[in-house]
């Protein structure tokens, strides 16, 4: 459950970030009446965001909290799109996107490390082969849509379906994040990540499960 649930994740984040660059030079043009020099102010602002979400990441010493690292990025990501809808300043324009692709990169990342982790070494291959069918597959089918949306609905319509979009897929995943961390916490210990104590630590044993002895010990 956990690596298909990210990897559907990856895949719509993937898909929704497609307006970030195809759309890219209307959104110069027609929304904020720049040119070449303007565009290249809004590319930049994107590989800055993505930039600083490579260095957070490799900060980490973890991969212990990634799963709200993952829901959180999604949920900027699309809130970052859905401004992108409103914005009509240059100034804010560049702010969203230093957020957006900071979010992209990081759900992206983190997702990958996740993954890296819990999955077995038999099926690893397996799955890594998913995960870059959904990073790079999905992609081309968000251009074909959001060029489409962006001919029928307009330039902002599209930003602000693309944006509701991935803010859904991020209260779906919030929602599971609980479940996930459960099924999830077992394969951190395999992988040596967390230890069995650690395990007992962050799930403590009932009171009514054991006798006075091992309450106060658990105590």
């Amino acid at each position: 459950m956990p690596i298909r649930t990210i990897l559907i994740l990856v895949g719509i984040v993937s898909m929704m970030s497609a307006p970030l660059t195809v759309l890219m030079p209307l959104l110069a043009t027609q929304v904020l009446g720049g040119g070449p020099y303007t565009l290249g102010l809004l590319t930049a602002a994107l590989g800055a965001g993505a930039l600083a979400a490579s260095l957070f990441l490799a900060a980490r010493k973890s991969v212990v909290g990634l799963g709200g690292v993952i829901a959180a990025a999604t949920a900027v990501f699309g809130l970052g799109l859905a401004g992108l809808s409103f914005s009509h300043s240059l100034g804010l324009s560049l702010v969203l996107l230093l957020a957006t692709g900071f979010a992209m990169v990081a759900q992206m990342a983190a997702s990958n490390a996740v993954l890296q982790t819990i999955v077995e070494e038999e099926k690893r291959g397996r799955v890594m082969s998913f995960y870059t069918m959904a990073f790079f597959g999905m992609g081309p089918l968000g251009s074909l849509l959001s060029g489409a949306l962006a001919g029928s609905i307009g330039l902002s319509a599209t930003y602000l379906t693309f944006g509701a979009i991935s803010l859904t897929a991020a209260a779906v995943f919030t929602a599971l994040l609980p479940e996930l961390r459960k099924t999830i916490r077992p394969m951190y210990i395999r992988a040596g990540v967390l230890s069995d104590a650690a395990e007992a630590a962050i799930v403590p044993i009932p009171a009514s499960s054991c006798d006075p002895a091992e309450r106060r010990l658990a105590a």
